[in-house]
This record gives C-alpha cells, structure tokens and sequence, in this order.
C-alpha cells in the first residue's frame, strides 16, 4: 500500500504518492476482475492522478528552467538524450 501523502508533504512527496497510486490502480485495473461501476471510478481517479503527475512534472521543468538561465527560462532547450533522439 503506498505511503499516505500529507497536504504539507513536499512536491517530490505528493508526486511519489500520487505516481504509486496510479502503479497500483492501473495493476488493479489490469486483473480485469472489476466491475464496470469500479473500472470507470478507477478511471476517473486515474486521470485525476495522472494530472496531478504532469502538473508536478511540468513545476519542476520550470524550476530547473530558472535554475539554468533565470533572465531568460523560455530560451531554456531540453538536455541532449544520450540514446540519439
């Protein structure tokens, strides 16, 4: 069972929380043991931790943004990938 996040855990915590969740709910989800009623509420608290994921995911993008060149966080490019792309 995955830690319960608290509401003044850190960002990085929450996030954790929230991936974990999802982990967890989508495992479930794959049994196909569900019924229809709990597969479409497990849906919709997917998606509603899945949000939650890209928001936190695109907050730290701007904070390392700021970090690399705070005059200027828009000219920021992403790193290189060390597998060709």
């Amino acid at each position: 069972m995955p830690k319960k996040a608290t509401p003044d855990a850190s960002p990085v915590a929450q996030f954790e929380h929230s991936l974990d969740e999802l982990e967890m709910l989508v495992e479930k989800m794959e049994q196909g043991e569900m019924s229809l009623e709990d597969s479409l509420a497990a849906y919709e608290r997917g998606v509603g931790l899945y949000r939650r994921c890209q928001t936190a995911l695109e907050q730290a993008e701007l904070r390392v943004r700021l970090l690399t060149d705070p005059d200027q966080p828009d000219q920021a490019q992403p790193f290189a990938s060390h597998d060709g792309e």
